[in-house]
């Protein structure tokens, strides 16, 4: 049973044994005919709105500002394995409970960090389309937390971002696979890890030599340690993108020349731990994306596969496409991803299912070239 499946179907059985509503950020991926009829009633329906559009000041400058102050986590706020995303809903660029629509993450993404718009609108359109609520218009970025104690946070009945092998995936820098329990929480571990690769390979700081090698060393872990290790159509992506954002987006954007894309680690702890933009941060100082993935992959390329049978048994599978086929990867992700998340939807989900996964090929299109036309799995309207 896919993870979105799972979750989703225990939530409903969760809040019709209560007589509490569907969450309205939780994805209905999965559900059948009668679960989505019986989760729909209880919700919203929103239409989505277009993407918003670049900036109209797309230079550096102070966001760590009087106007988005970091605040403490109060209790039952949402937040999940993206460091960045976790640290714009602390500063108020995001809801500060971790719920928010597309058009708020693509704004938020491009106000806090400077994220070039193209990059904005195909990470959030994909993420929402299977970890968010399509009927709402509503994503939140992971699961709930408690505000104080020592304790990890209690289980949540809420995925996100947090729904495993989906946005989050294997081979985190600093969250464990899901495998071992935790896939959403800081991992000191794995960051003392990263601490140990910035002084090896990039002299104390994060850079794009440390991305490909630590990238490498954490896809090689996750193949001995985790049976279920899977690195398949978009998490091959994401976890590249993953590791090159701290490079590009977490380093202060007033440096320059060969500082630019040099991350020093007490700012990196900042955003990876504490949730909290440095004191006195700049945004990058042009539209950023994925800088230096090619880099990163090229340093150590490793296809797209899984661990089959146990562990260190790593069997290439390209059925989903990955890192470098973008038309493979797009075609799949709608056919068989999205269309295996909801098969026959009606209504107010199918019509919004349609926009979202127009937002996806609008964005995509430069990437995918002519010869990958937009699939239309639900039809044209």
């Amino acid at each position: 049973m896919h993870p979105n499946r799972l979750l989703s179907a225990t939530i409903l059985a969760v809040v019709a044994g209560t007589a509490l509503a569907f969450p309205s950020y939780e994805s209905l991926a999965g559900l059948t005919g009668r679960q989505l009829e019986s989760a729909i009633q209880g919700l919203n329906p929103k239409l989505p709105p277009p993407p918003p559009g670049p900036l109209s000041f797309s230079g550096t400058k102070l966001v760590d500002d009087p106007a988005h102050p970091w605040r403490p986590l109060r209790n039952g706020d949402l937040r999940g394995p993206c460091p960045g995303l976790n640290t714009l809903a602390s500063h108020g660029y995001l809801p500060r409970d971790g719920v928010a629509s597309p058009a708020q993450f693509i704004t938020a993404v491009q106000e806090g960090f400077n994220m070039d718009n193209p990059t904005a609108r195909v990470a959030t359109y994909l993420t929402h389309l299977v970890d968010g609520n399509l009927v709402t218009d509503l994503l939140s970025i992971g699961a709930k937390t408690r505000r104080t104690g020592p304790d990890p946070p209690p289980p949540a009945i809420v995925g996100g971002m947090n729904n495993h092998g989906t946005f989050e995936g294997d081979a985190s820098l600093s969250r464990g696979d899901a495998f071992d329990g935790d896939n959403h929480n800081f991992n000191q571990t794995l960051w003392d890890q990263l601490v140990d690769y910035s002084n090896q390979y990039g002299g104390g700081f994060y850079n794009l030599t440390v991305a490909g090698e630590l990238r490498w060393q954490r896809t090689q872990q996750s193949i001995a340690t985790n049976p279920e290790f899977d690195f398949r159509g978009l998490r091959h992506f994401t976890v590249v993108g993953q590791a090159s954002f701290p490079a590009g987006l977490f380093t202060d954007g007033r440096k320059t020349g060969a500082d630019k894309h040099q991350l020093d680690l007490v700012s990196g702890l900042s955003f990876f731990k504490h949730m909290r933009f440095p004191a006195g941060f700049f945004r990058a100082s042009e539209p950023t994306g994925g800088v230096g993935s090619d880099v990163i992959f090229g340093a150590h390329p490793v296809l797209p596969g899984r661990n089959v049978g146990g562990v260190n048994n790593y069997v290439v599978d390209t059925s989903l496409g990955g890192f470098g086929d973008f038309c493979k990867f797009y075609t799949e992700f709608v056919n068989i991803t999205i269309k295996g998340l909801y098969p026959n939807p009606t209504g107010v989900l199918r019509r919004n299912l349609n926009l979202n996964l127009g937002f996806v090929y609008d964005a995509l299109a430069p990437r995918l070239g002519a010869n990958c036309p937009q699939v239309f799995p639900y039809g044209t309207n």
